[in-house]
């Protein structure tokens, strides 16, 4: 009988019995430029850098300076980011897949930096107010002749002096935590690491008044004190009033009324921006149900933009 079993054959030389699919190339060249292409679909454009620590960004629906977005680049491979007040979290390979344990564990490391970040912000604030409360209990009263007031006509009202500094006192819920350096040539500076949201300074006394101003710098809120006799709280900067404000109203008698000062940065919307100081003026008012009270210049005056400069034409 004929033997009709068949020897296998051995597989052709090159090749293998069973080949494993080929892998796609990778969609990008570099982690850093897959990155960039998805940072670049939230609305966030930036360079990465592949620093292995955890960068922050701003998010593009927030103000300058918001520090809202993170990301980190772990190697050639992989990175993530995240934008914390959207809730957005996603890791990013070369192939632009993402790894849902990856990115579990992203948003635990996003978590715990965020953690590590406000605990050292907090730090910084603590010794800021150390250093304030030191340098205020040491300083003397403002100089009048002091080459920034001198320029303002305007008296030191409630400023201490250290060197040729100014110092403006920022309290927060009662508390001084911060001053701002005014130096000869104008510029203000806050002491580093303080808290700068939601603090304000006083010119006046708020026992007894019927009506508190509220304006963004200390030489508006004096010019304003000046002239009209009503304390003034002075928030320092636009992105403050609506903070200030807030918190002066949930603090006065209902019968007491606020009326917020704005600057009237008439110069940006000329360089496409919106007028920040007009804008967040009528935000902090509608914001407590306040009035507003804008600077109105004279005939052909094209640098003032708030009540000090008016009050020097």
């Amino acid at each position: 009988m004929a033997d009709t079993t068949q020897k296998a054959r051995p597989p052709a030389r090159g090749r293998t019995q069973t080949e494993a699919p080929a892998k796609a190339p990778p969609k990008h060249s570099s982690i850093e430029a897959a990155l960039a292409e998805a940072l670049a679909a939230h609305g966030v454009m930036l360079t990465p850098r592949a620093s292995g620590r955890f960068e922050r960004f701003d998010a593009p629906d927030k103000p300058k300076g918001n520090g809202n977005g993170w990301y980190r680049i772990h190697g050639p491979q992989a990175a993530s980011f995240g934008i914390w007040h959207l809730d957005v979290s996603e890791v990013v390979t070369l192939h632009g897949a993402s790894d849902p344990e990856a990115a579990a564990q992203a948003r635990l490391d996003a978590m715990r930096d965020r953690e590590r970040q406000e605990q050292e912000r907090q730090q910084q604030a603590a010794k800021a107010a150390d250093k304030a409360r030191r340098w205020w209990a040491e300083a003397g009263p403002g100089d009048p002749a002091h080459p920034w007031l001198a320029g303002k006509r305007l008296p030191p009202y409630n400023l201490r002096q250290r060197g040729e500094m100014l110092l403006v006192p920022l309290y927060f819920e009662g508390e001084l935590v911060n001053l701002e350096r005014i130096f000869p040539d104008g510029s203000k500076r806050p002491l580093k690491g303080g808290r700068v949201k939601g603090v304000a300074s006083l010119i006046g006394r708020l026992a007894g008044a019927g009506r508190v101003l509220v304006a963004e710098g200390w030489s508006t809120a004096a010019a304003l004190h000046e002239a009209m006799g009503a304390p003034v709280v002075v928030a320092r900067n636009a992105d403050n009033l609506a903070p200030v404000a807030r918190r002066l109203r949930q603090r006065l008698p209902a019968e007491v009324g606020i009326t917020v000062c704005g600057d009237d940065d008439r110069h940006l919307p000329a360089q496409g921006k919106p007028n920040k100081g007009a804008v967040e003026a009528r935000h902090a008012a509608l914001a407590i149900g306040g009035d507003l009270l804008m600077p109105q210049f004279c005939d052909g005056c094209e640098s003032c933009t708030d009540f000090a400069g008016v009050r020097l034409c």
